[in-house]
């Protein structure tokens, strides 16, 4: 293998930079040439295409966002855009390709494997929803980045004794509100993976106020509803003071933490490894602190998991 690339797709997340870098880097030392692909599959079919160099790639591990930038394509879901995708690979002689981002690039990188493409998935999402591995490029900083938000509306709930619900990304997983919640000793945390229970949630609330609970603080993940709604029926029942905040897409940018950023460097050095190694269909992961790699298929067949001893452990700790 002589040339490869590297593209971006999906959702941003912090620390795909760091991933771009390693990749490009870790290429250069086994002297491969590599190739960056703009604006992701979109791009790939119209043959955003460049080849990068050291330079390319300098002062850029500390940076959110990525600068192959990101998008979405229709076209690329049809025979006939894998097919213009397929053409500008082998147009531009490039044999492998490495595809950082969530389960939606890696279908399509999957499409391209169908295509006798080499592909290697590098999981990039801030939601941490990928089956196979324990976290994501992009989960920690995100969760970070919702503590920072929280220990500010916490100030604001203390000083105007409110009851704040912040409603905080992650599609249809649970785990930034988990980590952010059990790391700010939120009152409740409401996610998709676990039954709540209104009434308890509300008991939870009164008896805090019956003991001189100046504030308190739900989390509610984007993937269970709004929560707005959480709002007006918490404030319906208990007549407490209650606001509202939506983090958004805040959540996604800034600079990597530590974490994301040696994680995005390990996941991205292994993935060109396993090219030159002929390997192909297969997503880099973490595991106990190990870099592994399993099957683009296999985990994409696996249902997320989020983990519910830390649901619990949360739960007992706001009693």
């Amino acid at each position: 293998m002589k040339r490869i690339a590297v593209l971006t797709s999906g959702g941003d997340a912090p620390g795909m930079n760091a991933a771009v870098r390693a990749v490009v880097r870790k290429g250069f030392y086994h002297e491969l040439e590599v190739f960056g692909i703009y604006h992701g599959y979109s791009g790939l079919i119209n043959g955003e295409i460049e080849k990068l160099d050291l330079g390319s790639v300098g002062d850029i591990i500390h940076r959110g966002g990525t600068i192959l930038y990101t998008a979405r394509s229709d076209e690329f879901r049809t025979p006939e855009g894998q097919a213009k995708a397929v053409e500008q690979l082998q147009k531009h002689g490039i044999e492998g390709l490495v595809v950082i981002g969530g389960d939606g690039s890696f279908r399509g990188a999957q499409k391209l494997i169908q295509h006798g493409i080499a592909a290697i998935g590098v999981p990039g999402t801030i939601d941490n929803d990928i089956p196979g591995t324990d976290f994501t490029i992009g989960f920690d900083t995100a969760v970070n980045t919702v503590i920072d938000a929280i220990d500010k509306i916490r100030d604001t709930a203390t000083s105007h004794e409110r009851t704040y619900i912040i409603e905080v990304m992650g599609r249809n997983a649970g785990d930034i509100a988990l980590w952010s919640g059990l790391a700010d000793g939120a009152e409740s945390i409401i996610i998709p993976e676990a039954y709540y229970n209104m009434d308890e949630i509300i008991e939870r609330l009164e008896r805090g106020h019956k003991r001189g609970k100046k504030h308190s603080i739900i989390i509610v993940a984007e993937g269970v509803g709004s929560a707005v709604e959480f709002g007006n029926k918490i404030k319906e029942r208990t007549g407490f003071e209650t606001r509202v905040t939506v983090l958004g897409h805040i959540q996604r940018g800034g600079s990597p933490t530590a974490f994301d950023r040696v994680l995005a460097s390990r996941l991205g050095a292994e993935a060109v490894e396993l090219l030159l190694k002929g390997q192909s269909g297969r997503m880099v992961g973490i595991r106990y602190n190990q870099i592994i790699s399993l099957d683009i298929d296999e985990a994409l067949m696996q249902k997320h998991q989020v983990d519910l001893a830390l649901y619990q452990l949360a739960s007992i700790l706001a009693i």
